[in-house]
């Protein structure tokens, strides 16, 4: 039974809604409605037809972008920069840089599909060709390094206007040595630096360069960022027809690494970033595929007397040795954690190699006790961050690791038990190559750039740097330096700009 509260809300209800049919508010609030429904449906209808009929401007804006955003070289026509100067080691510098890498080509690839420079190459290809029938090839043995270390006293002797080598003092004299440390700095007429001896080889930031080890031709070998490998002949003289400078880019990715086959000079290895290793071969007038993989190599390097194997780093610290006759892998070990970034052997002992590693350590081994399982080490040295390479001196006895925590590290003794440590400013960008110390034409000094353009020569028995290599010609940083196996005296830097820099005795 309803209760009387509930009749009063009943009756209020039905005389409301008698009062709201009397006025007509529900059908007065349809019709707002639907009025207000078709105005948005006729809005929404206009803009999508304004966005159906939008057309594309005649001149489309343009945001500007600096080269360096978009991943390019500064433009060559730009303010002059030092290498106008000698238009016979300039032309190369018109080249432009690639804007994006051609996909990487499993298959032979010929030496015409692969040449970007200008002119002929057939100057450099008659170049090789005549060094392999002349064999005035040679290798780093006991008595080379000796009669190195011997021309070095008998120069210093007959004074600076017959020195064809740098070295001005013997590393037993700290008397000397403390001499040379002057406030003008390096002795420019011990090593000068000529406008002749610089010239952009290749487009792009280089991260390989290599000296022909031949003692009657002076050519150097450059890979860059973009798979380009030049080839700098110094010694040509042709200027109308041949500057001497000969880019190929037989690549897709950043060439690793550059070997001269030992007693095949015109067979040329590279190694890449894009998982390839070719062969520059000048008589089949091909760039052959020797290896693939999905990995990036970082690494490669031959043993001394033993041309048929390479050995390189691929991925994630995997170690691999390839048997080019065989065509197959031989040996196959995971040696560090993380990339391999040099491997280097004993010029004495050569079954003792050298391995470096973005994993913070350098490690020494015997391939000849490396077998089936993971090898053990015979040294290690342990840096805070990456090391970037590990180079045995001429004579054997000590090693030279380059570390991204500021130190130079300096492994010796008998059995390499000995480590010491040397600061060394090594921190770069991402805009330039990482530094390699490197040592010269015997065990007196170790060679690597500074942030300051110029080269620092660091004494390993003083643990310091005792002299700079600076001329205002070079105007950017060598970052990665190689010193000419038979001629002492000469060395090459390299530059995140593609530039090679020769230094040369007087």
């Amino acid at each position: 039974m309803a209760t009387e509260y509930e009749r009063k809300r009943l009756e209020n209800i039905r005389r409301n809604d008698e009062m709201m049919a009397a006025l007509k508010v529900h059908a007065k609030a349809s019709l707002l409605s639907a009025a207000t429904a078709a105005k948005r449906s006729r809005r929404d209808d206009s803009k999508s037809f304004k966005k159906k009929q939008k057309t594309k401007p005649e001149t489309p804006t343009v945001i500007r972008k600096s080269l360096r955003t978009r991943g390019l070289n500064p433009d060559s026509g730009g303010l002059p920069d030092g290498f106008s100067d000698n238009p016979k080691r300039t032309r190369i510098q018109n080249t432009p840089s690639p804007q994006k890498q051609s996909p990487r080509l499993l298959a032979p690839l010929p030496i015409d599909s692969a040449y970007e420079g200008e002119g002929s190459y057939t100057q450099l290809l008659d170049t090789l060709l005549c060094i392999e029938k002349k064999s005035c090839r040679g290798s780093l043995i006991k008595e080379e390094i000796g009669s190195v270390k011997k021309s070095n006293r008998n120069l210093s002797k007959k004074g600076k206007k017959s020195n064809r080598s740098y070295v001005k003092e013997e590393f037993d004299n700290p008397v000397k040595l403390e001499k040379i440390e002057s406030e003008d700095g390096f002795d420019q007429d011990l090593l000068s630096l000529e406008p002749q001896n610089v010239a952009r080889v290749v487009p792009g930031r280089i991260f390989a360069v290599k000296f022909l080890p031949c003692e009657n031709v002076k050519m150097i070998a450059a890979g860059d960022k973009f798979g380009n490998v030049g080839f700098w002949n110094l010694d040509c003289e042709n200027e109308e027809d041949d500057d001497g400078i000969y880019l190929f880019t037989p690549h897709s990715a950043p060439v690793s690494s550059i070997v001269f086959q030992q007693n095949s000079f015109s067979r040329v290895i590279s190694s890449s970033y894009d998982g390839l290793i070719r062969l520059m071969d000048v008589e089949k007038l091909v760039f052959d595929l020797v290896y693939s993989t999905d990995e990036a190599i970082f690494s490669l390097s031959q043993r001394p007397s033993d041309e048929q194997c390479l050995y390189f780093g691929e991925g994630d610290g995997m170690f691999n040795i390839w048997d080019l006759r065989a065509g197959k892998s031989n040996f196959h070990w995971d040696l560090h954690e993380r990339r391999i970034n040099s491997i280097d052997f004993n010029p004495q002992n050569p079954h003792v190699m050298a391995t470096s590693s973005t994993d913070g350590t350098a490690y020494l081994w015997d391939l000849r006790s490396m077998g089936a399982n993971k090898p053990k080490t015979l040294a290690t040295v342990n840096h805070s961050k990456a090391v970037h390479s590990a180079y045995f001196s001429p004579s054997g006895l000590s090693l030279a690791t380059t570390s991204y925590d500021n130190y130079i590290g300096i492994l010796s003794g008998a059995n390499f038990e000995d480590t010491c440590m040397i600061y060394h400013n090594n921190i770069t960008n991402r805009w330039i190559s990482t530094f390699r110390g490197v040592w010269g034409w015997d065990d007196s000094y170790i060679y690597v750039a500074n942030l300051s353009k110029k080269i620092d020569l660091i004494n390993p028995k003083l643990k310091r740097t005792v002299m700079e290599l600076h001329d205002p010609l070079m105007k950017a940083i060598p970052c990665r330096i190689h010193c000419h196996p038979f001629t002492v005296g000469t060395l090459a830097g390299s530059t995140a700009g593609g530039q090679v820099y020769v230094w040369t005795a007087r």
